[in-house]
């Protein structure tokens, strides 16, 4: 092993301007994000970078991510690859919303997947560079998807390798359930809505997700969380702050995107299927 170099940073600069600024100074042909609360297996990077060197049009991928607190369970943040809905929402093989499977090896097979998870993803750098890293303004959650999402603009792919396999304790940037997640998840899911729908969904596709928030932030209410109803409604307000700088950002995903990857996201709603059809495990979408 090689001298291990030590990054201090003035400031907390989140997840994304934290990393932005570590990997702006590392020369190397992939970088590794991994967060400090995950736990890795015994060769756990090598099928990663196989599979990086076979298929160069790869921008990213993760190993399959458990639970380390329940480790019979997918964890939730990445489970085995992420996907996003037409309206913005995320889910993965092995988790839709709170609903996390037992791994039972039904997701064991190498998949194309919509986002890598923050938690543990292997990026080449090129693309990495090309495409942007990650938004500083995000802070963190979310800014993995966003990036991702300008990979496939880009004519890149993104994996899941399930045959390198971590555990990850999850919430160790910020506890699931606290006003400031909340805030965060509804602020820039909205951003990276805003900087990466194609032209033709943009006003259609922001509406209705104002409107699905709203009656998510009532609920909050109906449920005795206050201080989420509030959070979703500042999430909203600092959006709408941001618009400006939103639509710099807008025209530059256009300069990375190619002709014929302009509409990536997956045509189902999963907010139905998962509360109006009952399909709440991965396998029951039929995608």
């Amino acid at each position: 092993m090689g001298p291990i170099g030590l990054i201090q940073l003035e400031k907390n600069h989140g997840f994304a301007g934290g990393y932005n600024l570590a990997l702006s100074r590392i020369t190397a042909k992939y970088f590794v994000l991994l967060n400090s609360d995950a736990e890795v297996t015994e060769g756990w990077l090598r099928p990663l970078t196989n599979y990086m060197d076979d298929n160069p049009d790869v921008a990213a991928c993760q190993p399959k991510i458990k639970s380390y607190n329940n480790k019979d369970y997918f964890e939730y943040a990445g489970a085995a690859g992420g996907y996003i809905d037409k309206f913005g929402y995320t889910f993965c093989r092995g988790r839709i919303f709170e609903k996390v499977e037992k791994d039972e090896g039904q997701y064991d097979s190498k998949a194309d997947i919509f986002w890598a998870s923050g938690a543990c993803m292997m990026v080449r750098s090129d693309a990495w560079k090309k495409c942007g890293g990650f938004d500083d303004d995000f802070f963190a959650h979310m800014e993995e998807v966003d990036l991702c999402w300008r990979f496939h603009l880009a004519g890149y792919r993104v994996a899941c390798i399930p045959e390198s396999v971590i555990y990850h304790a999850g919430g160790g940037t910020l506890p699931y359930d606290t006003e400031r997640k909340t805030y965060l998840n509804f602020r820039n899911n909205m951003f990276l809505l805003y900087k990466n729908l194609p032209g033709s969904k943009l006003k259609k596709i922001i509406l209705l997700r104002k409107i699905l928030d709203g009656i998510a932030a009532i609920m909050f209410l109906l449920k005795g969380r206050p201080s989420s109803f509030i959070a979703v409604r500042k999430a909203h307000k600092d959006f709408n702050k941001s618009i400006d700088s939103l639509r710099t950002k807008r025209e530059t995903v256009k300069s990375l995107t190619l002709p014929e990857t302009g509409n990536c996201l997956l045509n189902i709603s999963i907010v139905s299927r998962f509360y109006l059809r009952g399909q709440r495990i991965y396998s029951s979408l039929g995608i």
